[in-house]
């Protein structure tokens, strides 16, 4: 691609979308020319964001009609699939929100569209560019615990009553299971630390709590709204009518390589964290918080005959907490890749492979745990689709 100014588009210009902001670099050839969302007030505020003259419009098929060197898709998952194959066969080079589908055969659909029309598929796996997550995967490269053996992640959702218990994320049809729609990141991370995909889960999981709480009486899914105030969740009323996905979950994974990996999540904690521990055969990191600012321990001597535990690893490392953009700085540092690659593609951190398998994984765990927690094996990526 030419050196002349991008001109960018975003499908779901509000909520998620304001990740693209980082692109509207008019004084660095990347301009935010059209936005399209089916909320009048989030088109309102892209003009006053983006300039008063931007294409505006409530369907993404008269934006995708527009000159367009490239767009984001930060719609509902629902729709990722359908956004983004309409998308790769428009425009040279197109950011996909995770996850990339809510079916591995959407996925696959995805992937297919952007070989047949040599488009460049990005998806915005942000977990990999967070300073935190940088810097782990940096230490295990370097070879602080030896060779990777086992991950375990527990992630803490303080607002899923505030959030995911209240909107679209509450029903099957939208999101597969949170397991997916949240675990997706995690999934990610996982097979990003350790270099190795997951090739069979078992999962367990169940609706614990937001089940038995009051619903919206009118049958119509509210909106997300975060609250320090809002616990314990028993408290709270005004839940979706429609709620068929699991408030918690945990998942077995084999990995590639004979690592084990364990994922938990619960979504009525009072706090929020992923806390991660990877285990080596010489040792063993744990992130305390996943914030710019947040330590990250490494264990590796052993300080008696019976090891005793120690709070505080031997060493202590710390992400970049300057650079402490969006999501522990990496809202726009994954924009800036992806702008690199619209112009002149390459690799990038974040895979459409990767992310295919992280959808992979989420599907079958979730499958797992609807069907008793029988073991079910990942589909591997065609071979039509590997790259």
């Amino acid at each position: 691609m030419s050196s002349h100014e991008l001109k960018i588009g975003i499908i779901g210009s509000g909520g998620r979308g304001y990740l693209a902001q980082h692109a509207h670099q008019p004084d660095r050839g990347a301009r935010i020319v059209a936005c399209c969302d089916t909320d009048a007030h989030a088109l309102a505020d892209n003009r006053t964001r983006y300039g008063a003259d931007i294409f505006v419009t409530n369907d993404y098929r008269a934006l995708l009609a527009q000159d367009l060197d490239a767009v984001f898709i930060c719609t509902p998952d629902f729709l990722h699939e359908e956004h983004a194959v309409a998308a790769l066969a428009r425009v040279p080079a197109v950011y996909l929100e995770k996850p990339m589908a809510i079916t591995i055969a959407g996925c696959d659909r995805i992937l297919a569209a952007a070989r047949t029309h040599g488009a460049r598929l990005f998806v915005g796996h942000n977990m990999r560019y967070m300073n935190i997550f940088r810097k782990m995967r940096a230490l295990i490269a370097e070879g602080a615990i030896g060779r990777v053996t086992s991950v375990w992640c527990r992630h803490f959702i303080c607002y899923g009553g505030d959030a995911y218990f209240r909107d679209w994320h509450s029903e099957r049809k939208n999101v597969t299971g949170l397991l997916l729609q949240k675990g997706a990141h995690d999934i990610d991370v996982i097979h990003w630390l350790t270099g190795a995909y997951t090739q069979r889960v078992a999962a367990f999981g169940n609706l614990s709590v937001y089940d038995k709480l009051p619903r919206r009486s009118d049958g119509v899914p509210g909106r997300r709204d975060v609250r320090a105030e809002h616990w314990p969740p028993r408290t709270l009323t005004g839940f979706s009518a429609a709620m068929d996905v699991e408030d918690q979950t945990a998942v077995i994974m084999q990995l590639e390589n004979d690592i084990i990996a364990t994922y938990m999540q619960c979504h009525y904690t009072p706090d929020a964290c992923r806390n991660y521990t990877v285990i080596g055969d010489e040792g063993r990191l744990e992130n305390l918080g996943d914030g710019p600012e947040d330590p990250i321990m490494l264990w590796n001597k052993r300080r008696s005959a019976w090891g005793g535990y120690r709070i505080f690893g031997d060493r202590v490392h710390y992400g970049d907490a300057a650079d402490a953009s969006g999501h522990g700085g990496a809202d726009a540092a994954i924009v800036t890749e992806f702008l690199e690659f619209a112009r002149n593609g390459g690799d990038t951190t974040a895979t459409p492979e990767a992310a295919r398998m992280s959808v992979a994984t989420g599907c079958q765990a979730t499958a797992s745990l609807r069907n008793g927690g029988a073991p079910l094996d990942i589909p591997p990526l065609p071979p039509h689709l590997q790259s």
